[in-house]
């Protein structure tokens, strides 16, 4: 029979999820100095005690005054300049704009280490040409999709580690928020806008998940906010069979107060559920803290219980993404999650969205 006032479950300890990691630590130079770089990136390395040896941007002055504010010893005018400088096992942090990728990954050693921004090209054309490169170079490649690695989502891995969760048969992502895009200058003239730059953190987080859906229905379109960028508001469907939802929705304009804002991914399973709020999306200046619940199963009134984390994914999770590709390198791991073959899997996932959005929501299989 079921009770009204559930004993709180024994959960796994969520507060000491150790971030992967390598033995021995490899220097690292950034490329691009921009506003992922200042807020996340660097934070994390320094917080991870990562050195960051060197860092480049196009526009050196941009690159010489953050070396100057963050105790980066060199910074180098071209990236010639910085790859002629780089010891043999450094590596690279390469946070350029998606569409620049196809040009500058050419310019490194064959059998470099590079970790690549989000998302892996504008679409998936660039995608596969910066898969074969990376194949041909021979390059130790990831893309930087550090919801994975964000303390909150690692706390529900444990969860359903832990039995706790169950087979998962629904993933709902909402984020209803006001998003100051002019943060990013070199968004205002993208094709492609949301679910490239944003939501694509959510459909790999999915794919991480479930793996690949069988086929996907999609929305985006323009804000009247916001008429001179591309579609910043979407909603999308993922097919992965007749037991399991998987609905994603986002609205980027509402800008009505914080009063009904909100940015979560929820699981449900056959024994609990799970929801992770992020909340950097509620307050881009501030950045509220993230947070992860879990309710049990089996109970007329469930409570939902908060569950300890240590850390956010701003700048914890890029924590994640440096130490796992450096743990690749070096061998002590023998998988690379965000290993760009995979990334290239979400790119395919990205482009099936789009695809149906242009076609009216018609349902759409991936690109193998």
């Amino acid at each position: 029979m079921a009770s009204d006032h559930p004993r709180s479950p024994s959960l796994p300890d969520t507060q000491s999820i150790a971030m992967p990691r390598p033995k021995q630590l490899r220097p690292i130079i950034v490329i691009g100095a921009g506003g992922i770089v200042r807020a996340a990136h660097l934070p994390a390395y320094a917080k991870g005690g990562y050195s960051v040896i060197g860092i480049m941007d196009e526009v050196p002055e941009r690159a010489e005054s953050l070396a100057a504010e963050r105790g980066i010893p060199r910074a180098f005018r071209t990236l010639d300049e910085a790859i002629r400088f780089a010891p043999p096992d450094t590596v690279f942090d390469v946070a350029v704009p998606a569409s620049q990728l196809v040009h500058i990954l050419p310019h490194f050693r064959d059998g470099s280490a590079i970790l690549m921004q989000k998302p892996m090209g504008d679409n998936l054309a660039q995608a596969e040409t910066i898969r074969d490169l990376c194949r041909s170079k021979h390059l130790t490649a990831s893309v930087n999709f550090s919801l994975r690695y964000s303390p909150n989502n690692l706390a529900v891995r444990a969860l359903a580690a832990a039995g706790l969760l169950g087979e998962i048969h629904d993933i709902e992502v909402q984020t209803s928020t006001y998003t100051p895009w002019q943060l990013w200058t070199f968004l205002a003239v993208a094709p492609r806008l949301e679910i490239l730059y944003h939501s694509i953190h959510y459909f790999d987080l999915i794919r991480s998940w479930l793996g690949n859906p069988r086929a996907v229905s999609a929305k985006t379109v323009k804000s009247p906010q916001t008429p001179n960028l591309a579609p910043t508001k979407t909603v999308a469907i993922l097919d992965y069979g007749d037991s399991t939802r998987v609905f994603v929705a986002t609205n980027h304009s509402h800008n009505f107060g914080t009063a009904h804002q909100h940015s979560f991914v929820q699981w449900e399973g056959l024994n609990g559920a799970a929801r992770m709020t992020m909340g950097l999306n509620l307050d881009y200046q501030s950045a509220k803290p993230d947070s992860a619940e879990y309710a049990p199963r089996g109970y007329s009134d469930p409570a939902w219980i908060p569950v300890p984390i240590s850390g956010n994914n701003f700048p914890d999770g890029f924590i994640g993404t440096m130490g796992e590709l450096q743990a690749y390198v070096e061998g002590s791991v023998s998988t690379l999650p965000t290993h760009f073959d995979d990334a290239y899997q979400t790119m395919a996932l990205i482009e099936a969205l789009y695809q149906s959005s242009e076609n009216g929501a018609a349902w759409v299989s991936l690109k193998g």
